[in-house]
Parts: structure tokens; sequence; C-alpha cells
């Protein structure tokens, strides 16, 4: 044993090997104390009865130095899912990026007036554009459509009875229910109507017999209840909120900022539409259907704005530089509907043309073919999703390739694909595994390509 410790090499022996040119000195003198702790550790439990060369030690420090990667990075979603919620939802792309890097690799104009040279406001950067896309006369931002709800609820309904269906008690992700955030808020709920049906006159019972002085309205965007139902519009639950003069919330989880339909979309809504149908404050998600940076958008008349401008919670919930200048790029592009749809990806994704991603499927099954030889490599129509529980079971006529190989599992090549770097995600139906062009980016299908190419060649050699 001691023979042996005596033989474990020098630290500064191992750092200095010419393996480790053009790396940190710290960076290598970390790993290179963790594998010398470790041989230590086995020469003293018996585990190790033979040491490694100094070459060697220095390929085992140089993997740990390798292994010490970015968590949160960077993936391919082969799976056809837009908004999948656990691969970051909203691809963002490189106009709103390229901008926001610009302003936040410095200093920047996040609270100051240029012009007058005095303190200014983080929101004068949107405001006007929220209040230009949905119609609405003041509009606020904090970090996600939930906050948006807390905010408005605590600043608006603190002390107050707030009518909501029951039909619309919905659960967002993390388990967060509606009828939670009303508690919390400070607001007492009333529950109208039934699961399945509920009427004007189930309001109008709400405020008239149990003392309702608050309407709120949810958009079940993560489910959807059919067969024998019945539901309030948000333009008539306005309309009898403006005539008993109380005030009437939308939450409308997620929305367009486009006329989808124009662009031959048929499903989910147009924020300006909440704002139109006479709503007097709308919430709804930035990161889903609106393609941009994780945040909750607020708008509405600015009396109830402004109450929520100088809350508390404003401040513990509001966004970042990096957030706002993400969500104003994003914002610039839809004043130009046309420019959205070609340069914001979930909309390019949402919008795309079935025989257009047919082609592209041909093409990329193409080069697959001549890359994975010996392997099935099939053009098949799929059902896409738009997913991140904003177009419940809406579903999306698509294309992809089948690929199932002749020597694993379409399950072990899924396996494989998923711990390679970069990482391919992508899903199993039939035997074999799917990849989808719709939620392919530009810079997507050469890595792709060459992620297969690897697995086939190192499974070959097995």
């Amino acid at each position: 044993m001691d023979r042996l410790l005596s033989q474990l090499p020098n630290m500064n022996e191992l750092i200095g090997h010419a393996i480790f040119d053009g790396i940190g000195r710290e960076r290598v003198k970390k790993a290179a104390r963790e594998v010398l702790a470790e041989l230590r550790e086995g020469i003293l439990s018996g585990n190790n009865d033979k040491l490694p060369s100094l070459d060697e030690c220095a390929r085992l420090t140089l993997d740990r130095i390798k292994s010490d990667v970015q968590s949160l990075r960077g993936l391919i979603n082969a799976t056809g899912v837009v908004l999948h919620t656990n691969l970051g939802r909203a691809p963002l792309g490189m106009d709103m990026l390229t901008t926001a890097a610009e302003v936040c690799a410095g200093y920047c104009n996040l609270e100051f007036d240029i012009e007058t040279g005095s303190r200014g406001s983080r929101y004068s950067h949107i405001e006007p554009l929220v209040c230009e896309l949905t119609g609405a006369e003041a509009a606020l931002v904090v970090n996600n459509n939930a906050a948006a709800m807390v905010l408005i609820l605590g600043a608006l309904a603190a002390g107050k009875k707030v009518a909501v269906s029951r039909g619309e008690m919905v659960e967002i992700g993390g388990a967060l229910r509606i009828p939670e955030i009303i508690v919390q808020s400070g607001a007492e709920l009333i529950e109208v109507g039934s699961t399945n049906k509920t009427r004007i006159s189930d309001y109008i019972d709400a405020v008239e017999n149990k003392g309702a002085e608050m309407l709120l309205k949810v958009h079940t965007s993560n489910y959807e209840i059919v067969g024998f139902t019945e539901s309030v519009s948000a333009s008539e639950l306005a309309e009898y909120g403006s005539s008993a003069g109380l005030p009437v919330i939308y939450d409308m989880g997620s929305c367009f900022l486009v006329d989808q339909e124009q662009y031959g979309f048929r499903a989910g809504e147009k924020a300006r539409s909440g704002v139109v149908e006479g709503a007097d404050v709308i919430c709804f998600s930035g990161d889903k259907l609106m393609g941009s940076v994780q945040c909750g958008v607020i708008a509405g008349r600015a009396e109830y704005v402004n109450i929520m401008k100088k809350h508390p919670l404003t401040r513990a919930l509001r966004p970042d530089k990096l957030t706002l200048s993400v969500l104003e790029s994003a914002l610039r592009l839809y004043r130009y509907p046309d420019e959205a749809v070609n340069r914001i990806p979930v909309l390019a994704m949402l919008f795309a043309d079935p025989a257009d991603l047919e082609n592209r499927a041909q093409a990329l099954a193409a080069h697959l073919k001549e890359a994975l030889q010996g392997w099935s490599v099939e053009v098949c129509q799929t059902m896409d999703e738009a997913g991140g529980g904003s177009l419940p079971n809406v579903r999306l006529p698509g294309w992809a390739v089948a690929i199932r190989p002749s020597n694993m599992s379409a399950n072990e090549l899924e396996t494989a694909l998923r711990l390679g770097s970069p990482p391919v995600i992508t899903r199993i139906q039939d035997d074999a595994a799917l990849f989808s062009p719709r939620t392919l980016l530009a810079t997507d299908e050469d890595s792709l390509v060459e992620a297969l190419r690897y697995v086939k060649t190192a499974n070959d050699k097995e």
C-alpha cells in the first residue's frame, strides 16, 4: 500500500502535462486533485493494486474537465411538439436574441430616460407596444402568467369576493390552482355554475345573492370540456360586468398577437379580442403562442393597471433587462405581422404548410438514407402538437422521417441520441424513431444527420 501511495503522480508533474495546453490552470488543478484523491482512496481501500501511468492519469483528468459542462444547454427537438414545456417552450431564434445580446452585454437604459437624463421606467420600453398590439389603455409585464394572476388579484381583489365558473378552476404547472391563487391574494372565491355548464344567470346570482365584487374568466388552455356543455363568453361576461359596475378580468392563458386565421390557422384566440370584447384587464403568457420569452403580459384599462403598478408585489415580480429586451424585440416584430410569422419560430412552426413539411421530410430522408445505409428510413404522415398547455386537442397535420435501425431497437436509438452531444430528442411510434421537421430549426438538420451517423458508426463497431 505504501509503495503504491509513493508512486502516485506528483501534482505539479500531472498538471504540467502537455495534454492540458490551452486549459486554465485552476480548472486543471481542481480536476487533477479529484483524480488523485480517488486513486488514493482506491489504494487505501484495497481496490487499487495497480496505478495508471502518468499519461493515463492525464487522460482521466482531461475527461473530468470535459465532464464539467453547462447543465442547461441547447438540444434538438425532433418531437413535433412546438411548445414543449420540458424543452423550454418557445425557441427564440436569433432575431430576438441578437438585439438582447447587444442590450445586455453592457449597460443599458433600463430605468434611465436618455432624453431628459432622469430616472425612467422599465415598463416604458414595452407598454406602448403592448397597447398598440392589443388595443389596451395601459400595460404591465411580470415574470410569468401565474405571477400576473397573483398581482391582478392581489392588487384589485384583496378582501373582495371573486366569481369564477367551476368549469374554469384550472390547475397549471406545478400543481398551482386558480382557487389557491385567489385565496393567496386575500380574496374570497365564489364558485358559479357547474363543471360542464355555466350561464350568465349564475354570475348574476353570485353578484345579487352572494355579494360577488369581481368577475373572473379563465381560459382552459390545458384542457377542454366537451359534450353537454355551456359557458359564458368574455363579451357576454363583460357586458354584464359593465352594467353591474364590476370589473371583469380575463386570464387568456395563451393567445396570439397576430390574426392567426389570416394565415389559415383556425384555433386559438387573439389577445386583442379580449380587450375588444370588453374585459377590463387581460393577461397572457409570453412564451407560449406569442413565441417569446417567459413572462406574463397584463393589459387593460389604465385605472386598474395603474393600481397594479403601485402595488408592492410589482417590484417582487418585475422582469429583468434580459426578459424585457427579448420581449421588446418580439413586440416590434409583431407590428409587421408577415415579418413576425416568418421570423418568430413558434409562428412559423404552427402555421407551417403540410406540403412544405412533406418536402422538408423528403429532403431530410434523402440525406439520412445516404448516411444510414442498412437502416430503414421512410417518410410518414404524423399529427404534431402545439404543446405547452396552449391548444388542447388541436392536432397539426405534419410529416416525419421514421427510422428503424437494423441492429438496435428504436428505444436504444432514442437513448443514444438523447445522451449525445448535442442531445437529440425524438419520439417513438410503431417501433420507429420519428423526426419531425416542424420543430427542427434551420441549423438543426446537419447536426441531426451527424448525430445519427455517429450513433450508427458506434453501434456497427460493437
